[in-house]
């Protein structure tokens, strides 16, 4: 096992460089120090085939412009917040609206905009890299000096682990995930409309039509949005469900999740063979089927289209500030942060 440091570009006169974790069987994941982004996963297909199984950019300057979010840690808060300001022991306080009077994935300069700090780990068995970043009090209008760090694990059973973990000396809001944009047939050979999707889940949120949470939990059960058994994404996008055409023919909803470690997210490329089941410690999963994804410009050179690729984002539920019934991600001061998310890459039996 290893890990190949590169450099992958300057900007504003610091290097960011690219980190490549490979393990014995030949998986490898690369990662970026801007914004954490994970650039490329290299797994094997049923034949043996290894091929990208992620969205993104060959260059630096394509991940600066793009607002797609491909491969990157958001946050502070991962989602929407309504209104874009929350109270917190009676204070208001005021973030960037980035999306029309919202405030989404931790404002105009969130955790996908900064270069981060990165530390390598190697042994026989795993090997890791670890990011770190200060987000200075008032960053985007939040409180608190918070020392965030997200480390990406590989080890020999083509699982990846993501450890996410922070401090403030302020309480403060702090609700992370990861963006990638999964897409298992390999190099994007097609779109994600025939993966199928299992989750552990028998409630999802109703959204407003600004995609935010109303606070009602819908019951999945008779719905597009009943993964309990195993569903392909496609059922959504041509679904007349009034949530699926909302979210733009699809999904961009977060589900609770029903159980945890335990097998709760499992997607599947039938072609390909390939397989991804997530763990995690977090409440809940948003899905996202690149409804939004324009036909413009190239990803690794496949024209960019819609459904391209799929998120799978375990986070704490969106606008939970604004939901008391939502489990909550007020960070008291000096208490940790810490939640972990494990993706475990297989191929099924023939």
């Amino acid at each position: 096992m290893k890990v190949i440091q590169e450099k992958f570009g300057e900007l504003n006169n610091q290097t960011v460089k690219s980190y490549t974790l490979v393990n014995d069987h030949g998986m490898e994941l690369t990662c970026i120090n801007y914004g954490c982004i994970i650039t490329k996963m290299i797994t094997p297909d049923k034949d043996g085939n290894y091929e990208n199984i992620v969205l993104g950019y060959e260059s630096l300057e394509e991940y600066v412009k793009g607002n797609y979010f491909f491969g990157t840690v958001v946050g502070r808060v991962a989602g929407r917040i309504k209104g874009g300001s929350f109270e917190l022991d009676g204070k208001t306080y005021t973030l960037a609206k980035n999306e029309n009077n919202n405030h989404l994935h931790g404002g105009n300069k969130g955790f996908d905009k900064v270069i981060w700090n990165a530390s390598i780990k190697e042994n026989d068995e795993e090997v890791s890299v670890q990011f770190a970043y200060l987000s200075p009090d008032g960053e985007e209008g939040y409180p608190g000096n918070v020392n965030v760090k997200v480390t990406y694990t590989l080890n020999n059973d083509n699982e990846l682990t993501i450890h996410y973990s922070g401090i403030s000396d302020e309480k403060t809001l702090l609700n992370m995930t990861n963006h990638s944009y999964f897409n298992l047939s390999g190099d994007m050979k097609s779109d994600v409309l025939k993966h199928s999707l299992t989750i552990k889940s028998e409630k999802f949120l109703e959204l407003n039509d600004e995609l935010l949470p109303t606070g009602e939990l819908l019951d999945v059960n008779g719905t597009p949005f009943d993964f309990t058994s195993e569903r392909l994404i496609q059922t959504g996008v041509e679904s007349g469900h009034p949530q699926n055409l909302l979210a733009g023919h699809g999904y961009d909803h977060p589900f609770l999740l029903s159980s945890n470690h335990d097998q709760e997210i499992i997607l599947k490329d039938s072609e390909s063979g390939r397989t991804l089941t997530i763990e995690t410690d977090e409440p809940g999963v948003v899905v996202y089927s690149g409804n939004q994804m324009k036909a413009s410009g190239e990803i690794y050179g496949v024209p960019s289209r819609q459904y391209l690729g799929i998120c799978l984002e375990t986070q704490g539920l969106p606008d939970a500030i604004h939901h008391p019934n939502f489990p909550s991600w007020v960070l008291e001061k000096d208490q940790e942060y810490t939640t972990i998310t494990k993706y475990k890459f297989g191929v099924a039996a023939k």
